[in-house]
């Protein structure tokens, strides 16, 4: 009975040793067994990666009738580094190429549209000039082309939210078109006095953005842009402007838009200023070289644009 009773005593004693050694299995580093559960819980998971913030880049494309062609050029450049714009606000000659650009055409779309123009389809913005005389004409060919190029889709649809700047005549505030058809806009936005006939929309009627804003960097900010890249094509006061009527209110939009300027693009985070020397505005030959002057532009600028975007989204 005595040895019956010690071996009934062993044989709980190695029971209870197994049970103690199955709950205390100890990992070793290198081995092939899975590491306990215990064990992974105590080490801290590596901090997830933050995303980059989103960046809405903002367009601000400045007046100058044929030295527009240079906004072709910082698109096809900015588009080749992968840089798309989010919102589009554009005055004059601005609004034309902005309105192109937003509704769903490229910067090589752009520059097909702008080889293919004929002078007599906008002859509202060349007749004047060339002629030097200062008329009053419709504005009708700006707007009929627009439409025409973007078959009468209105800015509300534009694949890229986009806004005319324009002038009410009676108030002098600036009014910002982002809804509506798109060829009125433009053509509100690039009436100049003078030589064109203000253009007349509901009950008030409206005259050239540049007055108020030649780049409209507010209003790309006003429509939610976090970056703003201006493009400045203002022609610079000539130092001997002839004493002809048109060459006098030339010269006083080219004042009046360096002193309003001053202002607007220190709210930019990148201006561009493409070199387009003397162009005039009536020089719709040049526009190869215009277009190239936008490029060049933009791509010495290039380095600053990404390193500042980089440094606004976090990364």
């Amino acid at each position: 009975m005595r040895i019956a009773s010690h071996l009934a005593t062993l044989a709980v004693l190695t029971s209870s040793l197994l049970l103690t050694a199955c709950g205390t299995t100890t990992w070793l580093p290198g081995s092939s067994d899975a590491k306990p559960a215990e064990s992974a819980a105590a080490t801290p998971a590596p901090p997830a990666a933050t995303a980059p913030k989103k960046i809405r880049i903002g367009l601000a494309l400045g007046g100058g009738a044929a030295r527009g062609f240079a906004h072709i050029g910082v698109i096809k450049a900015l588009e080749s580094q992968g840089i798309d714009a989010d919102i589009v606000a554009g005055t004059s000659a601005g609004s034309l190429v902005g309105a192109l650009y937003a509704a769903g055409n490229d910067g090589f779309a752009l520059q097909k549209l702008a080889l293919q123009m004929d002078e007599a389809t906008i002859s509202d913005w060349s007749v004047p000039f060339f002629a030097k005389v200062a008329g009053v004409l419709k504005g009708e060919g700006v707007q009929n082309y627009v439409n025409k190029a973007l078959n009468n889709l209105p800015i509300e649809k534009f694949k890229i939210p986009f806004g005319a700047v324009a002038t009410d005549l009676k108030s002098g505030q600036p009014i910002l078109f982002q809804r509506g058809n798109a060829g009125i806009a433009v053509r509100a936005s690039s009436a100049v006095p003078g030589v064109f006939q203000s253009v007349k929309i509901g009950d008030s009627y409206y005259v050239d953005g540049g007055l108020v804003a030649p780049v409209p960097v507010r209003f790309a900010r006003q429509m939610g842009a976090d970056f703003v890249i201006a493009v400045n094509i203002s022609a610079q006061p000539e130092a001997q402007a002839s004493a002809s009527s048109l060459d006098v209110l030339l010269q006083t939009f080219a004042i009046m838009g360096q002193t309003i300027n001053q202002y607007e693009l220190k709210n930019a985070d990148i201006v561009l200023q493409p070199s387009l020397g003397a162009m005039k505005g009536s020089d719709f030959a040049s526009r190869n070289v215009a277009i190239l002057a936008g490029e060049q532009a933009a791509m010495a600028a290039m380095p600053e644009i990404k390193r500042k975007l980089k440094l606004l989204s976090g990364n």
